[in-house]
């Protein structure tokens, strides 16, 4: 059955105009007035809904029971990542929303090609949102993952607060395997990954002297996408 991201509150009962975005869909899509989908909003949950009319730029639906149906990792699992350049960045949000991610912060970094700033950064950052939008209605999630406006790297290592799980990639001898980290299920967990050059030795140092715990993948080196989802993996779960 279909799947589409609503941008306003679901309410069972109520009949109301699909978002540009998800009547575009239905359309696309030929569905006809009585026409079963699945609404969600990100507030957890599901609704069923039927198709009540259709206009030729609108549609409007009758939104139905709310089912608490939750797909989400077991433990949440924020990724901090220099951003790869050309079309790695949105692989990468794509399949960290498949994979459970619960937010992707994009970082300017010493060694990233990628340079965004201003209007282009939110527009970028809006981009990636819609990504991550698209992901949901396609493998099931019913919470959308924050995607965060662009930071620097030093911006945002001294806007982290405290917190009891923090890690960052890296490629040092004698790093501690990310297996063998103990954190508990229930305990989130932000990883910072850079970008396909890799976190400066500056940036590296900054962030273990503010408690991120540096691990290691193994002993193959990783493109910086592959990177961060592998981390993502092994924490997330199913």
């Amino acid at each position: 059955m279909p799947r589409f991201h609503c941008s306003v509150p679901l309410t069972a009962g109520a009949s109301l105009a699909l978002p540009a975005g998800a009547a575009r869909h239905v359309q696309v899509l030929r569905m006809q007035p009585g026409d079963a989908l699945t609404l969600f909003d990100g507030a957890g949950g599901e609704y069923a809904a039927t198709v009540e009319r259709m206009g030729r730029s609108d549609v409007a639906v009758v939104v139905g029971a709310h089912q608490p149906v939750e797909r989400e990792a077991r433990r949440a699992v924020h990724l901090a990542v220099g951003m790869p350049a050309n079309e790695r960045m949105d692989w990468l949000v794509e399949k960290a929303t498949e994979l459970g991610v619960a937010s992707i912060q994009p970082l300017a970094t010493a060694h990233g090609v990628l340079r965004l700033s201003g209007e282009r950064a939110e527009k970028k950052r809006a981009h990636w949102e819609a990504i991550a939008i698209a992901a949901c209605e396609q493998c099931g999630r019913n919470r959308v993952p924050v995607v965060h406006p662009v930071q620097s790297f030093s911006g945002w290592l001294d806007a982290q607060p405290a917190a009891a799980a923090r890690l960052v990639l890296s490629l040092a001898e004698g790093t501690r395997a990310l297996h063998a980290m103990q954190i508990a299920d229930d305990q989130g967990v932000t990883v910072l990954s850079g970008p396909e050059g890799g976190l400066s030795g500056t940036e590296e140092q900054q962030a273990i002297a503010r408690g991120f715990a540096p691990v290691t993948l193994g002993s193959r080196v990783l493109r910086a996408e592959t990177a961060a989802l592998a981390a993502l993996v092994s924490l997330a779960g199913s």
